[in-house]
């Protein structure tokens, strides 16, 4: 059996909205079995309706980042802080946050991985449940395209292909029972094309974005002057949002999901079609546990 698993202890930190360039701070504190992830909004008054559950029905938008909201409030870009807790197996935790936006931190999932480490993780007196893929679901055509199928684990393929001459195709492949989340993905920052910008920020996004917490791809090649983590950085980064996104499932998924081209909205539509088909799906407890793997306990010095 893998239990379920929180945090030790609380740990908070600060920074800036990638999206609405406002300062906010978030502390990340334990949570009872059966929780789940959920996010609260502090710079509410205390008795309003200021929590949300991050489970797909509760995603009100998904341009550029995932959003979710209660009809009172909304909390958005969750997608790398969704996939630190996916990626470092946390089932229950309540995220504290005096702003509409989790920070930005590097524009990656590694700095709020050495939170959660730092943190300490628990186990806890309850087993994991799973989410068991019974049949195929998918989603687009033959240009853009996601797609699950039933398998003894998880695993996932995740394809780009832009027309650009320092992008072009590129293909990750990512199975947690013998690869690291920490080591293989969680580095992998937000990009975006140099020839997009204008248009994201005339959009009212990326108020925050800089070269501090996104990789801009020019002509030639990223802008940053440290380069690129990952030769294919760009499409490890769209397999760190798509653990994420998936993540909002409410619980692991064992099944093998693949994409070409997806974003948050394919991500979550899968989400939607998978679960709301009940001859799809399955819930597992103990004997679907080993499927998803042991969490690694790598030390996280290389990626903080």
């Amino acid at each position: 059996m893998i239990p379920q698993q929180t945090l030790k202890s609380a740990i908070h930190c600060a920074g800036i909205g990638v999206h609405g360039n406002r300062k906010v701070r978030m502390e990340l504190r334990p949570a009872p079995p059966g929780t789940g992830i959920v996010f609260c909004r502090t710079d509410r008054p205390a008795g309003s309706d200021r929590t949300i559950e991050a489970v797909y029905g509760n995603v009100v938008d998904a341009a550029l980042c995932t959003a979710i909201g209660n009809g009172t409030v909304s909390v958005r870009t969750i997608e790398h802080l969704m996939a630190a807790f996916a990626g470092c197996g946390i089932d229950n935790a309540v995220v504290e946050l005096d702003g509409e936006e989790v920070p930005a931190m590097d524009g990656s999932a590694a700095p709020f991985v050495f939170l959660i480490e730092c943190a300490g993780i628990v186990e806890q007196c309850a087993p994991r449940r799973m989410i068991e893929v019974l049949k195929p679901v998918s989603l687009g055509d033959d240009n853009r395209h996601i797609s699950v199928i039933p398998s003894d684990t998880f695993s996932i393929r995740c394809d780009i292909d832009f027309d650009h001459p320092a992008l072009g195709y590129q293909s990750v492949v990512f199975d947690p029972l013998h690869t690291s989340f920490r080591t293989e993905l969680a580095r992998a920052r937000t990009f975006c094309r140099e020839s997009d910008v204008a248009g994201i920020l005339a959009a009212g996004m990326g108020q925050g974005g800089s070269l501090e917490n996104t990789v801009v791809i020019g002509e030639d090649g990223p802008l940053n002057e440290d380069g690129l983590r990952y030769d294919d950085e760009c499409a490890r980064h769209k397999a760190l949002d798509l653990i994420g996104d998936l993540y909002l499932a409410g619980a692991p998924i064992i099944g093998h999901v693949r994409c070409l081209r997806s974003g948050h909205g394919m991500n979550h539509a899968l989400l939607s079609a998978l679960l709301d088909d009940p001859c799809a799906w399955r819930l597992v407890g103990d004997e679907g546990n080993a499927a998803y793997g042991e969490p690694d306990r790598e030390p996280v010095a290389a990626i903080a």
